[in-house]
């Protein structure tokens, strides 16, 4: 349909969602402003669903006594040491997979048959085998990070232009060289949007593993505080896991602004 003046309107501004952080932040403060609505007149029961206001006094005597920092701290280790373990050897073995026949098949064999065994119902058998410290812990979540890195590393190599790397080969790149300087950098988007996913399936795994056989941590604060039907320190808690999803979700985006900026 032309325009009066004869100038075709512009069609192909195409789907650009933008990130509207204001509108996101309101929206949150009018869900938690009717969530005490509700429960200041009655509608929602105390035991049911505390108030906002009443979990926010949980969280404050949680941190000035001190005892949040205390669960926090043991679960920030975990959730960095396990995490960094699986991405780093999942990265390692993704890209081998990505370059190189002798590796894809049997490595992909094995991903295929035990990444969709639920990583929760391996924690008792890592209590057996690493025992109920940190160990079982770690263990338990660098591997569940390591199989979704493996596959996002081996989808982002996949993608890589085989034309980059036999311009390499032929100035005589060293191996070490290509997978630095062109497989890692063209597979790099691919495997920061692994990040997003192994991120929460870390978190995810950390309050299972925490919940079994620990007396620190977010996850065992939460289920003592559950056992004991104390609901202001266990939304305190979910409170906590929640702010912390969203801090690490946050540091991903950063990396992936700085890291990709060649995108434009």
């Amino acid at each position: 349909m032309r325009c009066v003046d004869g100038a075709v309107p512009f069609r192909g501004g195409g789907f650009a969602p933008a990130d509207r952080t204001v509108v996101a932040i309101l929206s949150l403060i009018g869900l938690v402003g009717l969530w005490q609505l509700g429960a200041s007149a009655g509608w929602i029961g105390s035991l049911f669903l505390p108030a906002p206001v009443a979990i926010g006094r949980a969280l404050w005597a949680l941190t000035v006594s001190g005892e949040l920092w205390k669960h926090l701290s043991a679960s920030l280790t975990r959730l960095a040491i396990g995490w960094a373990l699986g991405t780093v050897f999942g990265i390692a073995v993704g890209v081998a997979v990505g370059l190189w026949s002798a590796v894809r098949s049997p490595a992909m064999a094995v991903v295929a048959a035990l990444f969709p065994i639920p990583k929760i119902a391996l924690v008792p058998l890592f209590i057996i085998w690493f025992g109920i410290g940190e160990g079982s812990k770690i263990v338990t979540l660098s591997f569940g990070v390591f199989f979704p890195t493996v596959i996002a590393t081996v989808g982002g190599v996949d993608n890589v232009s085989r034309s980059l790397i036999r311009m390499g080969q032929s100035f005589g790149l060293p191996v070490w060289a290509l997978v630095g300087k062109i497989v890692l950098p063209a597979a790099l988007p691919a495997i920061l949007s692994g990040f997003r996913v192994t991120s929460s399936i870390a978190i995810v795994l950390l309050v299972a593993a925490e919940m079994i056989g620990a007396d620190r941590g977010i996850g065992a604060f939460v289920l003592s505080a559950g056992n004991l039907y104390d609901t202001d320190n266990l939304l305190a808690g979910i409170v906590v896991l929640s702010l912390l999803g969203l801090t690490v979700a946050g540091a991903i985006g950063v990396l992936e602004r700085r890291l990709l900026r060649w995108r434009g």
